[in-house]
């Protein structure tokens, strides 16, 4: 199997995964954990192009496990994120992951964050070495082993 498909099938299991825990998925933790992923992963090769924005506002407006929250707020906290790792990647990095952290108290919520990042990151067909880094770091931070996301 190709790795174009073998991402394609990931991203689809990962969303599959995350409709299927869509009401556990309600708190602010996750929320904001959610958001940080997506600026994370957005800003990991250290350019942001306007691509990677729309991907993100089009998941914000999409995605029915992010649709527990009001979208202008994820949109809010995703440019809030975005701004922080822009202005200084290393220094806003370490503010995004104690955003993600937020999420490690509920191992459900902690994994659904990862799920986003890799479907965030596969979102145009390829999840390159850096996005993989960041999502792999994430993991740590949640308390969670990279091979089990196939990372």
């Amino acid at each position: 199997m190709a790795l174009w498909d073998r991402l394609k099938e990931s991203a689809s299991t990962m969303q599959t995964q995350l409709m299927a825990r869509k009401n556990e998925l309600t708190s602010g933790a996750f929320r904001d954990a959610s958001m940080a992923m997506c600026a994370l992963v957005a800003a990991a090769d250290g350019t942001v192009d306007p691509s990677e924005r729309q991907r993100v506002a089009q998941l914000i407006a999409t995605n029915d496990v992010l649709r527990n929250f009001p979208a202008d707020d994820l949109h809010r906290r995703f440019e809030d994120n975005l701004n922080k790792l822009t202005a200084d990647f290393a220094l806003g990095k370490v503010s995004v992951m104690q955003e993600i952290a937020k999420a490690r108290k509920k191992p459900s919520e902690a994994r659904a964050v990862i799920q986003i990042g890799i479907v965030i990151g596969g979102a145009d067909g390829d999840f390159d070495k850096s996005e993989q880094a960041v999502v792999r770091e994430a993991c740590h931070s949640l308390d969670l082993p990279p091979h089990e996301f196939d990372l």
